[in-house]
């Protein structure tokens, strides 16, 4: 992404001086001692990383930071979900650190998943020395080339001088605007070489301007848009949590009495117990959220920008609504779906703008009149309501495991979800009345995310309870950060929901390849040989586990449920797994089918919602 380009908004700690304000005496250093030294400046205090050759001068004087701590991760993928989840849950600017070649890209996953949702994340790779790039040099990578699509911005560091400003820079970018990762690649010898550190180094980013007041016309308009409007949504998006705007949004929605829709990536943005609040649009959304969205006449997006699993078909999406778009990122508003009112600033502005725009509408005695709409929205709710039903064999529900462990959770309990059915049943089956409880990999969907997110988190928030809900086939991917916690004194929680399948897929087998689960099960291999059928299962999740320094547990029958959820919650000095073993067959409900409107939902298998005659009233 050029540096030009912004997006939703955020409010983290920016790079400081030291105390005081004035610039630090000149100290004689290496680069490597410099590198360090100017991360403590910033104000990061965990970094999550593995060394090798290229980076190890950079490893040296880490090990006598007192103000950086570093967890040696087992992957470099882990590293960078761990950055990001330490992020989610702080606010503040998430750090990973690989070596070059693989190291570096291993760091690829992570970094297109922060930029998809837009994480600050700042990765540190360490490059071959400047006089070998691009000799093909043992374990050279053209990292900067390879994410240049996938980072808000990076850079190639090869004089040990530059290190103090591009850090600096670095995090300045992350965390400002549209928040996103930003790649720092450092040549060895600039590692190596002689220097002279001083702090604050002089900032120069003379393209970089991201825009955070909205224009004062634009807020007008879109209050008079919502006063006037009969069917209006705010469809919040991440950005709102990004920019710290949850207590604005809550002024904005009572004030206004609209109701509020949250995003994947928006989850806890609005509190889900909250009267005004209908649901998640999307793909797998609520009934009532995606109907009001396709029945709006005004829709007021938020920090979201209109991606295809909330819009399904695009031309079919909302085809009534007058659009207030307000993002911090231009390239967004109009990019899927054209704004009448585009608001460009910081969500949080935009929704403080908006609140006092709104009431001097209501001092003038226009004020919206939603009645109308609120009873068919009731009726939606009341008529399609998240359910699940109980397998008829006694064994258990993957969609009552993940609501016990919610309603049995500590209060401020962070969960992490992996992506697919587990990632849906966790979105909708948890209550989230708080920002910064809910992390998952919303844009790229990530397999294999919540382990190493849930370390991070853990580590930037070591009060909180953190879960980690996840698949047998996500968990199957990054587990050995497992090792990772237990040797860092890092207790997450991990609920693996073993259907012994990988379960989104299968539901699309099921439901559009004629249940022909071709290489979808995963407890046999190619020659339909089946160790669970012989008593053995493969692998078996609690003795890997207990393997990695875990308390493990299985669980097989809703009698235990309780039981084995209070059990994991009581553990607490050391990181706990169990193995829930659930009903292969539940599926995700409601669904829109990939391709189709948003019209076309489907509130459970063959039941297709009856809205009535009037619903366009």
């Amino acid at each position: 992404m050029p540096m030009t380009e912004q997006a939703t908004g955020a409010h983290p700690p920016q790079p400081r001086p030291r105390s005081g304000g004035h610039p630090s005496a000149p100290e004689h250093v290496t680069g490597a001692q410099s590198l360090v030294r100017s991360l403590e400046e910033v104000g990061a205090d965990t970094v999550f990383g593995i060394p090798g050759g290229a980076i190890l001068p950079a490893y040296d004087p880490l090990m006598d930071s007192t103000r950086v701590r570093h967890v040696l991760v087992r992957h470099e993928q882990g590293a960078g979900h761990a950055a990001t989840g330490y992020a989610q849950a702080t606010g503040r600017v998430g750090v990973c650190m690989a070596t070059s070649g693989p190291g570096a890209t291993n760091l690829v996953t992570p970094i297109a998943d922060a930029h998809m949702d837009s994480v600050p994340l700042v990765a540190i790779t360490g490059q071959v020395a400047s006089s070998s790039i691009g000799t093909d040099a043992f374990q050279e990578a053209d990292i900067v080339g390879i994410t240049m699509p996938i980072t808000k911005h990076n850079f190639l560091v090869t004089k040990a001088e530059d290190i103090p400003r591009v850090i600096m820079q670095a995090f300045h970018i992350a965390s400002t605007g549209r928040p996103g990762p930003v790649l720092v690649d450092i040549a060895k010898d600039a590692l190596q070489a002689k220097t002279v550190f001083s702090w604050p180094p002089v900032m120069d980013l003379p393209g970089y301007r991201p825009v955070t007041k909205p224009h004062a016309k634009q807020i007008r308009e879109a209050a008079k848009l919502i006063t006037a409007a009969r069917r209006p949504v705010l469809y919040v998006g991440g950005g709102v949590l990004k920019a710290k705007a949850t207590a604005e949004l809550k002024v904005l929605a009572e004030l206004t009495g609209a109701p509020v829709t949250t995003t994947l990536m928006a989850l806890g943005a609005f509190p889900d117990g909250h009267p005004l609040h209908v649901g998640m649009p999307g793909m797998h959304g609520a009934v009532t959220a995606v109907t009001a969205l396709q029945k709006a006449d005004l829709i007021v997006a938020l920090g979201a920008r209109f991606d295809d699993r909330v819009t399904g078909k695009l031309d079919g999406f909302a085809p009534h609504a007058k659009i207030v778009h307000a993002d911090i990122d231009p390239a967004e508003i109009g990019k899927n779906r054209e704004a009448d009112v585009p608001i460009v600033g910081d969500a949080r502005e935009v929704i403080a703008d908006l609140v006092q725009a709104v009431q001097r509408e209501h001092a003038e005695g226009r004020q919206g009149d939603y009645g109308a709409w609120w009873k068919d929205l009731s009726r939606w709710r009341d008529t399609y309501p998240l359910g699940y039903e109980q397998p008829g064999d006694g064994s258990l529900s993957p969609q009552q495991v993940i609501e016990r462990i919610g309603q049995l959770a500590p209060e401020g309990t962070v969960f992490a979800a992996g992506v697919g059915q587990h990632q849906m049943w966790a979105a909708h089956f948890i209550q989230y009345d708080r920002p910064a409880t809910w992390l998952n990999s919303g844009g790229a969907g990530t397999m294999g995310y919540a382990v190493p997110a849930a370390m991070g988190a853990k580590a930037g928030r070591p009060d909180r309870t953190v879960w980690a809900i996840d698949g047998d086939g996500c968990f199957q991917m990054t587990n050995q950060e497992l090792t990772t916690c237990a040797l860092n004194n890092i207790p997450i929680k991990v609920a693996v929901i073993n259907n012994g399948a990988l379960g989104m897929v299968r539901q699309w087998q099921t439901l559009f390849y004629n249940q022909r689960y071709s290489n979808t099960v995963l407890h046999s291999g190619q020659d339909g040989a089946d160790p669970q059928a012989r008593g053995t299962r493969v692998p078996d999740f609690v003795k890997l586990s207990e393997a990695m320094g875990c308390h493990a547990i299985r669980c097989e029958s809703p009698a235990d449920l309780d039981k084995v959820i209070e059990e994991a919650n009581a553990v607490n000095d050391r990181p706990v797994v169990v193995d829930f073993i659930v009903h292969e067959d539940a599926m995700v409900w409601p669904m829109v089918a990939a391709g189709t409107s948003n019209d076309e939902i489907m509130a459970a298998r063959d039941v297709r919602p009856d809205f009535g005659e009037n619903e366009d009233d």
